[in-house]
């Protein structure tokens, strides 16, 4: 078992507390509270710990110092025994420590202050969004100078161009963007806001005055002029669900047509049905059809201008939109819910991740390498123009190699030393090597190579910077002594208690032998209960419960036929793909397939019709347990004779709650479905009713209860079975108390009374 080391770790660091600086030599030694064998612990330490501990957000930890003592020891008798037994010289745990200081040393390798800046800056940029529009002059990020430069001159005149109404920005943007999606549309990208673009384009965006053409801004893609359109506040953040009807990109002005009369007719019923029945039999959108349509939150720059023009414009939670068209079909949007942006406090996690994982990361990093540059000793080697000339035009392409030994002049030979640290010619081009990739056109190796050799003199700076951490920075380092600590803790906890009480099956048998009656239960009735505010619903809710499987209100899309026609279409088998993918995502869920047909058929169709549907269904993994079969032949035709041949599905569900969302989507009211062992004192509602089996019905705070008890099981001790989860629980203790007293016998305690009389007046 792998102890959770994160949620143990907050508590151990409250009790392992923080080092004391070293004594001034002529000092008297400090006071000792704690030994254990040869280590000593002083009272300043101890007091530390305990006092960290009380002044926790968890006011659950406070307990006196006496109290606190014992814990202390107990920990630290744990830590002294795994360092006797050598984990801390194991490869798991320098990995795993290791794997931990890489986290905790994040904060010391990034500007806090320029992080804190970006944050409190995308936080004010959340508050507007931008409409811009904009020309891209493409120019690869490894360009030659001379094609940067031939870019950047472009870029130039063409604003000067825009600037002297030789021609508009739209106009431009058509004939030269390189974008060419935006390009199509004069240039404009609509709304958006913070994180939605690059660093350097947003800076621009957010800076810019309206209709007035940038500078050239530089960013990977090339140089953009960008030409702010619009501004306005934040619309916050917006839950939809939705009906689609898809059309395909080659769909016939027939099919078209079809679609546009499929949503009028969702929509049209959307004035008597609930929209979950409707979602289910109109929706297209099979990742969503079954739970009502409902799409994740999102804002602006998140969803198609359409959709988003059209979620955005419903104004009261439960509006429901006209249909509309966007590049993917037809749709109906449902307001769920608004969402102003929240306070900087509840945001501010969200903005300290994202600001260092976005391009600004790029941003915070070149801060630390020009910090670190100025503080480490950097020399390059003469060798530098010839190393970066050395790969070939395959670098290019991402397949360049080299073949070690290199030339006498190179092998193993100093590139750039740092911080009095050499780094070989093999090591760079080993990094060249693993990181290569395929690069846009116009990429000059001799710029790409430099940007490699900058890539690699910046790791190794950040390498040599991190592993100074515990030099430069003490807190660090008492941060890494308690996680070395913690990371024993676990092991030797993982190791002498919980892997044990996990394992030992026959330890655990014997422990639930000997205090079987410390697991009990108490006199309990087994039942159903019915809750609702409408008596219409309880009675429904009542003849549904009485048989099982329940069925819900919920079909899968029939399958018709033609006229003696048994084959499956590409249609039939996608429909039954809706089927099986509704099943395996429901584990509760059965399916009756029923079929039939009509009069002028051979009786075998019908039979015929059911076992390929059948086959289709077992051919997608759903189990023959998990489908009714009812061949209804001729029998039950109905007035549209096509309809008579046909395979049809109705699902049913072993689970209450299943049942429950059906009787709710009645909207007749709400509905509540419970079942369960109740003990006397566990749930009001069967305190409420006589205590013996039957059926009650029970009025409380104006709603009707109905409850069905079927049996009144006696007071009676647990089986092993049903107490295992307590059992290892209260064996885990046991095991810790066993191991704990084998401590005190190897390694021996000695507290001073006499300080810790001092601490606790």
């Amino acid at each position: 078992m792998k102890y959770c080391f994160w949620g143990f770790i907050g508590v151990f660091l409250s009790f392992w507390g923080c080092k004391t600086a070293k004594p001034v030599p002529q000092a008297p030694p400090e006071p000792v509270i704690l030994s254990i064998g040869d280590k000593k612990f002083t009272t300043d330490e101890f007091f530390q710990s305990f006092t960290k501990n009380q002044f926790s957000d968890d006011t659950s930890k406070s307990t006196n110092i006496s109290e606190y003592l014992q814990l202390f020891t107990n920990l630290k008798l744990k830590v002294i025994a795994a360092q006797s037994e050598g984990k801390d010289t194991t490869a798991a745990f320098r990995e795993e420590l290791a794997a931990y200081r890489k986290q905790l040393a994040q904060p010391y390798l990034t500007d806090r202050t320029l992080v804190e800046n970006l944050v409190a800056e995308a936080y004010e940029r959340m508050k507007e969004e931008i409409k811009a529009s904009h020309i891209l002059i493409a120019v690869s990020p490894d360009a030659s100078p001379e094609d940067t430069l031939s870019a950047y001159r472009s870029a130039i005149a063409l604003r000067s161009r825009i600037l002297q109404q030789e021609i508009t920005f739209e106009e431009a943007a058509g004939r030269f963007s390189k974008d060419a999606v935006s390009a199509s549309k004069g240039g404009d990208l609509g709304y958006f806001t913070v994180f939605q673009t690059v660093y350097p384009f947003e800076n621009a965006a957010y800076n810019a005055s309206p209709q007035i053409v940038s500078d050239p801004i530089r960013t990977k893609s090339g140089y953009h002029l960008i030409k702010v359109t619009d501004r306005r506040p934040s619309r916050g953040k917006i839950q939809v669900a939705h009906i689609l009807v898809r059309i395909s990109a080659n769909a016939t002005p027939e099919g078209k047509a079809a679609a546009k009369a499929r949503i009028e007719k969702a929509h049209s019923l959307l004035q008597q049905e609930a929209w979950e029945v409707v979602c289910r039999d109109y929706s297209d959108e099979p990742t969503t059809k079954d739970n009502g349509g409902i799409l994740n939150e999102f804002g602006t720059g998140s969803m198609t201008p359409a959709f988003e023009e059209a979620a955005f414009s419903l104004k009261r939670i439960g509006d429901i939109s006209q249909p509309f068209l966007s590049n993917y079909g037809w749709h109906i949007v449902k307001l769920i819910n608004r969402k102003p942006i929240e306070s900087f406090s509840e945001l501010s996690p969200q903005l300290h991740q994202k600001v260092t994982t976005d391009s600004r990361g790029e941003l915070i990093r070149e801060a630390l390498v020009a910090k670190l540059h100025k503080e480490y000793k950097l020399t390059e080697t003469a060798l530098y123009n010839e190393v970066l000339t050395f790969p070939d035009s395959n670098l290019l392409t991402g397949k360049w190699k080299f073949r070690e030994p290199l030339t006498a002049a190179l092998d193993k030979k100093a590139l750039v030393q740092i911080a009095n640290q050499p780094y070989t010619v093999n090591q760079f081009f080993e990094y060249v090597y693993n990181r290569q990739q395929p690069v846009p056109a116009g990429t000059s190796l001799t710029m790409l190579m430099q940007r490699y050799y900058r890539q690699f003199v910046n790791q190794k700076l950040i390498e040599i910077e991190e592993a100074n951490l515990e030099k430069k920075h003490p807190d660090f380092k008492a941060l890494m002594t308690e996680m070395r600590d913690g990371v024993l803790f676990t092991q030797a906890l993982e190791a002498n208690v919980l892997e044990p009480s996990l394992t030992d099956s026959l330890g655990q048998k014997q422990y639930w032998e000997q205090n079987k009656a410390n697991y009990r239960y108490s006199e309990r009735a087994f039942a159903t209960l019915v809750v609702s505010d409408s008596d219409t619903l309880l009675k429904r809710a009542q003849e549904s419960l009485s048989t099982k499987p329940y069925q819900l209100r919920r079909k899968g899309n029939d399958l018709l036929f033609p006229t003696s026609a048994t084959a499956l279409s590409v249609k039939h088998r996608e429909a039954l793909f809706e089927v099986a993918l509704t099943l395996l995502n429901n584990e509760n869920y059965l399916v009756e397939v029923s079929s039939y047909g009509d009069a002028d058929e051979p009786d075998s169709v019908s039979t015929l019709r059911l076992q390929n549907a059948i086959k289709a269904l077992t051919n997608n993994n759903v189990p023959l347990t998990r489908i009714i079969e009812k061949d209804y032949g001729k029998f039950k035709p109905v007035a549209n004779a096509a309809r008579n041949r046909r395979v049809s599905f109705q699902y049913f569900s072993t689970s209450k709650k299943d049942l429950e969302k059906a009787l709710n989507a009645l909207k007749l009211g709400t509905v509540l479905l419970t079942e369960g062992a109740f003990a006397k004192g566990t749930n009001r509602y069967i305190d409420a009713a006589r205590w013996e089996v039957g059926n009650h019905t029970v009025n409380f705070n104006n709603q009707k209860i109905w409850i069905s008890i079927t049996k009144i099981e006696p007071a009676r001790i647990k089986t092993f079975a049903e107490a295992r989860g307590a059992v290892i629980n209260d064996f885990q203790k046991q095991l810790e108390h066993n191991w704990l007293n084998q401590l005190r016998q190897k390694f021996v305690v000695q507290i001073n009374e006499e300080e810790l009389r001092k601490l606790a007046k």
